[in-house]
């Protein structure tokens, strides 16, 4: 027979709320590969299995204000490409607040991803001297060695230090618009094999550079801490200083550290040989991406004075490691864009030309013409000869494996962004300190969740049967909705966020006690259990919902207004209140009308409602 109108029909609750849990167990189930371990793991965080996690502040533009948004997302585009491409898989690149890009990977070292956020701007710019920067100033060395050139020149000798390393050309790779035929890499002299001007000492004669010091540093700062006499000298030098008495007045800059060096000119960085490329290798992101001035920046040892920038990364619109057909030798092809094309053009006949005699010897290949260094944020990656006017059929040939081609290719694609940033925090957990955050997290989880089933059996008895299973069900719904969110968009369970989930216990016992204590309310009324159920549920539905709501405006305004670990805490509270909404409508209120027409609800004893029950009878 059909209930009598109006009366409520808790198996169509009960039958949504089981389709619901169907659903949601078919999609984390078949939207999953492998075992069943593997299609019912949740993404966790770092701090659970152990990882690395980067987090890198954009540094504010000339008028001081942060980056724009568009600006931050094309970075972070840029950067997940650069992560990607070295193979680090299932790594998380997010922007969180209005300058910081977070990168985070689980279960790898940090050297994975340590550096991916150095690579701010790229230029191509000519290289017009170079000389010593191991900074070991002192007295000069004898005459130099008839195998080397007086003047430091990389040609290649037969006499040439074992140490040197070979250095790539460019080329065109189909003659270009009037290459040269590909030529022997030029060797890189070691700076011991480095005849310039500058004398060189035991390691213990240099003073190793200071601890950072504040990026607001100033360059009065900087010209008081080397002194007066040691400025004005080193402003005045029109060569690499070789004097031993320069060389004593120049001996304060060896002290300074890498965000005073950035601040120096580039011309003092290289003519004070105290200026080392360990202190300029060091120096804070965009020191040098002004690409209308000169520069300083290092290979190899090497200290190179570079031109302005002709070209610069955003001009490149492809690089690719490739193996040439005829030599079998790995190079790296350049496709520069239509107006990329006809800069490169212009600066490699520049360069081949040597127009102006702007490079001198020390910086020409072995063909004797000038080389262009190809710059990256703070160092130089490559300094190939010039080989020819080239076009858009230019390639970078030299001593390449598979790895530094490829990496050579990906700093070319995606070394240029729109911004400079500053690494801020780097982070290393190791998947035993992981493992151990997570059996701390789930053993107080099970504290909080045991505290309240066992205060539930002890108040409400045949009722804290309800909040159990409600318990269980909510249990089992968050989970399932852990592994699908964290599989469709990236969600990943903190620390932070099994906090929230703890916190959620307290909103779901709330309503527990909302409800029941309704129900006593209305048996003291002197209604039946029977009767009392709907009614208690209809007074309490709207502080349930009321109390939820709250929660939910909370957990929102916190996501939204925080980052990291604490808009993770409130994701997961978030999540935790709306299904225990859930729960309560589909579930704790159709299970409750089924109770109440059992004759245990009836009993006293058995429903935790004797108390109020003798108390309704005497008051009647």
């Amino acid at each position: 027979m059909a209930p009598p109108q109006g009366q409520m029909r808790p198996g169509r609750q009960l039958a949504l709320l089981g389709a619901i849990f169907v659903i949601l167990a078919s999609a984390v189930w078949f939207g999953g590969k492998g075992g069943w371990e593997d299609r019912l793991a949740p993404n966790l965080g770092l701090d659970l299995v152990g990882g690395s996690r980067v987090t890198l502040l954009a540094q504010t533009g000339a008028d001081g204000k942060p980056p724009t948004t568009q600006d931050l997302e094309q970075a972070r585009r840029i950067i997940a490409e650069r992560v990607d491409a070295r193979g680090v898989s299932e790594a998380q690149v997010v922007i969180e607040g209005n300058q910081n890009i977070v990168i985070s990977v689980a279960k790898k070292g940090d050297d994975a991803i340590n550096d991916v956020g150095q690579a701010s701007q790229l230029f191509f710019r000519k290289l017009l001297s170079q000389t010593d920067g191991s900074g070991l100033a002192a007295a000069p060395q004898p005459s130099p060695s008839p195998s080397a050139s007086a003047s430091g020149s990389p040609k290649p000798s037969t006499a040439a230090s074992p140490a040197a390393t070979p250095k790539p050309s460019v080329s065109a790779s189909t003659g270009g618009t009037g290459g040269g035929a590909a030529m022997a890499p030029t060797p890189t002299p070691t700076p011991a094999a480095s005849k310039s001007p500058v004398a060189s000492a035991s390691p213990a004669a240099a003073p190793k550079p200071s601890a950072p010091a504040n990026p607001k540093v100033t360059v009065e700062q900087v010209q008081a801490k080397v002194g007066k006499a040691a400025w004005d000298a080193a402003g005045k030098l029109t060569a690499v200083a070789a004097d031993p008495a320069q060389l004593e007045v120049l001996q304060p800059f060896a002290q300074l550290n890498n965000f005073e060096v950035a601040l120096l000119a580039p011309k003092v960085q290289f003519y004070v040989p105290q200026v080392s490329c360990e202190q300029l290798d060091k120096r804070p992101p965009g020191s040098i991406n002004n690409p209308d001035a000169e520069a300083v920046a290092c290979e190899d040892g090497m200290k190179y004075l570079l031109d302005v920038s002709k070209v610069k990364g955003t001009d490149v619109d492809k690089a690719s490691p490739q193996i040439e057909q005829n030599t079998n030798r790995r190079v790296v092809s350049l496709d520069f864009s239509s107006d990329g094309l006809d800069k490169w053009t212009s600066l490699t006949k520049e360069s081949f030309n040597n127009e102006g005699q702007k490079c001198d010897q020390t910086a020409l290949g072995a063909g004797s013409h000038c080389r262009v260094a190809v710059v990256l944020d703070n160092k130089v990656i490559s300094s190939p000869e010039i080989q020819g006017v080239l076009g858009d059929d230019s390639v970078i040939t030299g001593d390449f494996d598979q790895k530094s081609a490829t990496d050579l290719a990906n700093n070319l694609n995606y070394g240029s962004l729109s911004m400079t940033f500053l690494q801020q925090e780097a982070q290393s957990i190791t998947p035993t300190l992981g493992g151990e955050h997570l059996q701390a997290g789930l053993l107080a989880a099970g504290i909080g969740m045991l505290l309240v089933v066992i205060y539930s059996f002890f108040y409400y008895r045949l009722l804290g049967t309800v909040i159990v299973l409600s318990l269980i069900l909510s249990a089992a719904l968050t989970f399932l909705a852990l592994v699908f969110l964290g599989r469709e968009m990236g969600f990943t369970l903190t620390l932070a966020g099994i906090a929230g989930f703890i916190v959620s216990l307290g909103v779901a016992a709330d309503s527990f006690v909302i409800y029941f204590e309704r129900l006593k309310d209305e048996i003291r009324e002197g209604r039946s259990p029977r009767s009392a159920v709907p009614r208690a549920w209809v007074r309490a539905r709207k502080t349930i919902l009321t109390a939820n709501a709250i929660s939910l405006m909370a957990a929102l305004v916190l996501y939204l207004v925080s980052s990291g670990a604490v808009a993770g805490f409130a994701f997961a509270l978030g999540l935790a209140t709306l299904i225990d909404l859930v729960v309560v409508f589909l579930f704790r209120h159709p299970i409750m009308t089924m109770f109440a027409r059992t004759d245990a609800f009836l009993s006293p004893r058995v429903s935790g409602l004797g108390r109020v029950l003798h108390e309704a009878k005497e008051a009647k």
